[in-house]
């Protein structure tokens, strides 16, 4: 009988011994050995334990929620534009007489005009107001004037058909474009726009469209905002130019050929972005105009059909010039090398108004003497459009003084 009390109790002692153990292991040292203990200094770098949670919300399904709600108001876009006219056979007189024979007396049977060729094009965009407004892509629809006929279908519960569409306005510099259906009323389902300035590189991002046509429509791709502010240039076929879109939302959301015009979409389902282009030579790298660029011209490319893009002011003269040598500055029997020598006065340009001429060698701009090509440069960006401009040449042995009001550069020389 004392044999089990003896047992009972040792056995009390271990787990006691055990739970004391557990306890002890969770405490800071400070909490073990007293306050004291908390008011020495220590080495040891303090380790702050965060949790990031994945998304804003707890819902699992918070992705496929956005998608159902935004993917009626994005819709597939396909665009015809009239046939080519008709290749005809292209007949030149011959050298050979025995040639010219035959091409002028007999048909050639072997000649068979080249097939007009429909060229098409297709995307995707998506509406932003109930009257059926579209924002799409400009490089997916084309511009104004040329005679496109536009289909827009929507696949929204009770309106799932294709509708007519048409251009309200379109810019190619930033890529965007405002369609409207014409051959119903609405109300159309939309989508909210969001705040572009506000996004962080490494929040979430949808992208919904329809890569490789209608095959795939309402696609819908996730990724992460990777970066703002990218530039891209991109190749014209048709005009054998190069675009150049500046600022623009680089995101890995999986964006293919189809997409273009569709919407990026934020965590809280807004849009923030416009898919337009995807790196042909990487994979997971996807372009988007902020939503926010679209959202400062939209009143305007609704209520004019375009957007005028008012470049800064630039100072303009007009003229061209190279360094002066000493075999010039001997010729033009100078007394020395200073100033820098006109070589070609621009037609109807501030400086040939004031009378400036090729020949004429700038000693002065204002009260700084002109040693080099980049004092020129530098003096002439002190001014503006309007201001007057005193300048000092040498011309024909002499020393004139000429006046000039400052122009702003022209757009195509900028």
């Amino acid at each position: 009988m004392q044999a089990k009390k003896r047992i009972t109790a040792v056995s009390f002692v271990l787990i006691a011994l055990v739970a004391v153990s557990v306890v002890i292991s969770h405490l800071s040292p400070s909490e073990v050995f007293g306050a004291q203990e908390s008011n020495e200094p220590s080495n040891e770098p303090s380790v702050v334990q965060t949790s990031i949670p994945l998304m804003s919300t707890d819902n699992p399904y918070i992705i496929a929620d956005i998608a159902e709600l935004a993917s009626p108001a994005t819709v597939f876009i396909y665009v015809e534009w009239p046939l080519p006219e008709q290749d005809t056979q292209q007949r030149t007189v011959p050298q050979d007489p025995f040639s010219f024979f035959f091409d002028y007396w007999f048909s050639d049977p072997f000649y068979t005009p080249q097939p007009r060729i429909q060229q098409t094009s297709a995307g995707s965009g998506f509406i932003i107001d109930e009257s059926g407004i579209i924002l799409t892509n400009q490089h997916v629809v084309g511009n104004l004037g040329e005679g496109q006929t536009i289909a827009v279908v929507l696949d929204a519960p009770g309106l799932e058909r294709e509708y007519k569409a048409e251009i309200v306005g379109a810019d190619s510099k930033l890529d965007l474009a405002v369609l409207r259906i014409v051959d119903a009323e609405g109300p159309f389902p939309t989508v909210q726009l969001g705040d572009s300035d506000a996004t962080r590189p490494g929040e979430w991002t949808i992208a919904i469209g329809n890569p490789y046509g209608q095959a795939f429509e309402h696609t819908v791709t996730v990724g992460v905002l990777s970066a703002k502010g990218r530039e891209i240039s991109i190749y014209n076929r048709d005009t054998g130019t190069t675009q150049v879109y500046k600022n623009l939302m680089q995101t890995d959301a999986a964006i293919n050929r189809g997409n273009s015009g569709g919407p990026l979409l934020n965590i809280e389902g807004e849009v923030i972005g416009i898919n337009t282009a995807v790196h042909s030579q990487a994979q997971g790298i996807g372009f988007a105009i902020p939503i926010n660029v679209a959202k400062d011209v939209l009143d305007e490319l609704i209520e004019t059909g375009g957007v005028k893009h008012e470049l800064p002011p630039r100072p303009y003269l007009g003229i061209y010039y190279q360094a002066l040598n000493e075999t010039l500055a001997k010729q033009l029997k100078m007394p020395d090398e200073k100033g820098i020598i006109i070589s070609d006065v621009a037609k109807g340009s501030p400086a040939e108004e004031a009378g400036v001429e090729p020949w004429d060698v700038i000693r002065r701009i204002g009260d700084r003497d002109i040693f080099e090509i980049d004092d020129v440069k530098d003096e002439i960006s002190k001014y503006e459009p309007g201001d007057e401009l005193l300048l000092t040449i040498f011309r024909d042995g002499q020393v004139q003084l000429l006046t000039i009001t400052v122009g702003n550069m022209p757009e195509e020389l900028r």
